[in-house]
């Protein structure tokens, strides 16, 4: 029997990270400019939630990277879903 992971398991899964949600009247989303601060539903401290579509896989703190640029994020995992079923 051959142990290597299957190909499929090689394809790369887009990640989205959301830190927040803001649900400003549309009046007040047509005054947006540059430099405008839109406030957020979460505190800094709190977690973000990683999503594969629509589907809540895990909770982390944002964190700088070590040994990566700059100001690079990355996210510390607190929390991970259960994924024997799938995504």
């Amino acid at each position: 029997m051959d142990d290597r992971a299957p190909p499929f398991s090689q394809i790369p899964i887009e990640i989205t990270v959301s830190v927040g949600r803001a649900r400003p009247p549309l009046r007040e989303l047509l005054r947006l400019r540059p430099d405008a601060v839109l406030p957020l539903d979460r505190r800094i401290e709190d977690a973000v939630d990683l999503f594969v579509g629509e589907r809540l896989i895990a909770r982390g703190e944002l964190v700088e990277v070590e040994g990566g640029p700059p100001g690079q994020l990355g996210v510390r995992l607190t929390e991970v879903a259960d994924l024997k079923d799938g995504l």
